[in-house]
């Protein structure tokens, strides 16, 4: 009996130092020369710049002060909102590393033709990464139909 409890307990130990190893670790998602800029930006849906916004699938590409290095794209889902940065999150920006929207329904980085489902930033088939495109939180007032959006 106290030889089981004994292994028992050792393989749970294991087990849970295991857990809290790979849970704490820090995972990139970007490549380590990737731009860090503050991002705070407050837009109001009721604004005719925003109006894409109001519906699902609606996307906009921002350029406003405090917005990063190349801007964000937002894009309204079924849920709330994504929020990209236009740096391709893979490659270290240059010419070409731009981030943009194809067809309403992708986001595309110029120089590789890599990518992502435009809706969840999840990787297109034939995709060169698995990283998914930056994202940033935000707070949506829906009172007011403002989106705050900051990092």
């Amino acid at each position: 009996m106290k030889k089981t409890f004994s292994i028992l307990s050792i393989f749970t130990l294991l087990i849970f130092s295991n857990l809290i190893i790979n849970s704490c670790g820090s995972r990139e998602d970007t490549v380590s020369c990737f731009p860090n800029n503050p991002i705070n930006v407050t837009l109001n849906l009721n604004l005719p710049a925003y109006y894409p916004l109001n519906n699902i699938n609606g996307w906009i590409y921002v350029n406003e002060y405090q917005s990063g290095t190349r801007g964000l794209i937002v894009v309204r889902t079924g849920t709330g909102f994504k929020v990209y940065d236009r740096n391709a999150p893979h490659i270290c920006p240059d010419n070409n590393t731009t981030l943009e929207v194809k067809d309403n329904i992708s986001v595309l980085c110029p120089k590789d033709n890599t990518r992502w489902i435009l809706t969840t930033g999840q990787p297109e088939s034939g995709s060169k990464t698995s990283l998914p495109p930056k994202t940033y939180p935000y707070n949506y007032d829906a009172a007011g139909k403002t989106l705050n959006i900051y990092y």
